[in-house]
């Protein structure tokens, strides 16, 4: 793996993380809201803001492991 793409993966992890932190926080907060559509509004932003950050955890777990374990088989049909 070339050290740009390590770069760009660390990268992807940091800003990843902090929007993670950032969104757990919204979510925290949404809680404290008295508006029930602002409550709403907010918990699904907060939602959407931490699925993102777990897609670009996973994507750099798996770019970072790529491999699988030696005696891990396909699981494709062998005729």
């Amino acid at each position: 793996m070339t050290i740009l793409v390590r770069i760009k993966n660390i990268v992807v992890l940091l800003l990843s993380l902090f929007f993670l932190v950032f969104g757990i926080d919204i979510l925290v907060g949404s809680f404290k809201l008295a508006n029930p559509l602002e409550f709403v509004m907010t918990l699904f932003a907060a939602s959407f803001i931490i699925l993102f950050c777990v897609v670009g955890i996973l994507y750099v777990f798996f770019r970072f492991f790529p491999n699988k374990p030696n005696g891990e088989i396909d699981h494709v049909d062998t005729k």
